[in-house]
């Protein structure tokens, strides 16, 4: 069964799930950066050229961008086994690209002894679904594209999309 599971991590030797144990790695600087891409109908995206559209609910980018963070402070209550981290920093960025679509970027940082992919993922995830919650009520087309790790630094390897 050991040969089964090698890569797996999150997998013992019997294909039972488990924690990693990081207790005898080192602590370094470790930084991810997530995307998520929401495509809204024209008409609703027209709204909010040049500045956030405030809804019934409030400003959409700008609750995106608490509950993100949210979302990224509290990834191991939602993710099993994900280590509970205490991040350094994170940060949401909201844009509208050329295509008319909202990019969401999350980036998490922390000096540990494990990575925070699965935090910067769940900030950009919990942001793009605060975004679909608050405009919905304009259009159930939304529709949330893609949600990627697009780099990350420390640890055993590097990695950039």
């Amino acid at each position: 069964m050991e040969e089964k599971n090698k890569g797996f991590s999150h997998l013992d030797a019997s294909g039972n799930p488990q924690m990693v144990d990081v207790g005898a790695k080192k602590n370094s600087l470790r930084v991810a950066r997530a995307r998520a891409i929401v495509v809204l109908e024209e008409e609703v995206i027209a709204q909010f050229k040049d500045k956030d559209i405030q809804t019934k609910k409030g400003p959409v980018f700008q609750t995106a961008i608490i509950a993100g963070t949210m979302g990224a402070k509290r990834t191991s209550d939602l993710i099993p086994l994900c280590h509970p981290l205490g991040l350094d920093n994170c940060k949401i960025e909201i844009v509208i690209n050329q295509d008319n679509e909202i990019v969401i970027d999350c980036t998490a940082s922390l000096t540990a002894k494990t990575g925070v992919e699965m935090e910067a993922l769940t900030g950009a995830s919990v942001a793009a679904l605060t975004v679909y919650d608050m405009c919905k009520a304009f259009s159930h087309k939304i529709v949330i594209k893609e949600i990627k790790l697009m780099e990350k630094t420390g640890g055993k390897s590097d990695f950039k999309r």
